[in-house]
């Protein structure tokens, strides 16, 4: 890569991404980390942040980014390979003609993305293999999590998120997030600024995804009222008190206690 001064963005995002490693082991030495490159800006901003701490890391890791063509009419291959050789970095584009199978499987009007996220997901899963990758990056960012925290206590019943680091449900890969700690804010500016060329996701022409769009605007509208909640909600997610919550499965003999509780004996007394 060419050498020239980093932006005050870059620095800020890039201390994030190191931040993010060192408290959950995302890069470790000798690690090969296949990078998935979508064309977005996430993508691109993780793969350049990435190779900015790799050059600095006290440690020798390497990277390799990989795009899947997942046969979207109109889809510009030439976009990703001129990018990535004019800069570079070493990569493979896969060739998967996924977005016919969706097609066939998703009734009209349907969103794809859930069918096309899982299929794209196994064929990266396999080239992790093929080509040796230790770990595989993934472009979500802390927006992100807490999008999907809510999401699945909304519409699935459940307290999750987008973790930073995971073994896939198959146990061949881990999967790591290095923008965990970057808001998408700052991501969007950091993109206009290194003006990475942007392929759109909507080349499939599916709806988007309506209902983490609402999510978007409801935290939109709240923190409009209070600046703090989208922090808080990403605190909460590094401050779980299980003991707090219904799961059986975390049932100890522990007691919960909270300070704040007056017991009946306590108001008897007063």
């Amino acid at each position: 890569m060419s050498s020239r001064s980093s932006s005050r963005l870059e620095k800020r995002l890039a201390a994030n991404v190191a931040r993010a490693s060192g408290d959950f082991d995302l890069l470790e030495a000798d690690d090969h980390v296949m990078v998935c490159l979508s064309g977005g800006k996430d993508s691109y901003a993780m793969l350049h942040l990435l190779e900015v701490v790799r050059q600095r890391a006290p440690f020798q890791f390497r990277l390799t980014a990989v795009n899947l063509d997942q046969g979207h009419p109109g889809f510009p291959k030439d976009v990703l390979p001129t990018y990535l050789q004019e800069h570079g970095y070493a990569f493979r584009i896969i060739e998967e003609d996924t977005y016919s199978i969706v097609q066939e499987k998703i009734p009209e009007g349907k969103t794809y993305c859930s069918l096309c996220s899982r299929l794209r997901r196994g064929v990266l899963y396999n080239v992790a293999e093929e080509i040796g990758a230790t770990k595989i990056a993934l472009g979500h960012h802390r927006d992100d999590s807490t999008e999907t925290l809510l999401l699945n206590l909304f519409f699935s019943g459940q307290i999750k998120a987008m973790p930073p680091k995971l073994v896939s449900d198959d146990q061949r890969n881990i999967v790591i997030r290095p923008l965990i700690y970057c808001d998408e804010a700052d991501i969007a500016s950091f993109a206009q600024e290194q003006q990475f060329p942007i392929i759109p996701c909507d080349l499939c022409g599916s709806q988007d995804n309506l209902q983490r769009q609402r999510i978007k605007r409801l935290i939109a509208d709240m923190t409009r009222e209070n600046p703090n909640v989208r922090g808080n909600l990403f605190a909460a997610l590094g401050n779980v008190r299980p003991t707090h919550l219904l799961d059986r499965s975390l049932k100890s003999d522990a007691t919960a206690t909270d300070d704040t509780v007056v017991s009946v004996e306590q108001l008897v007394r007063k």
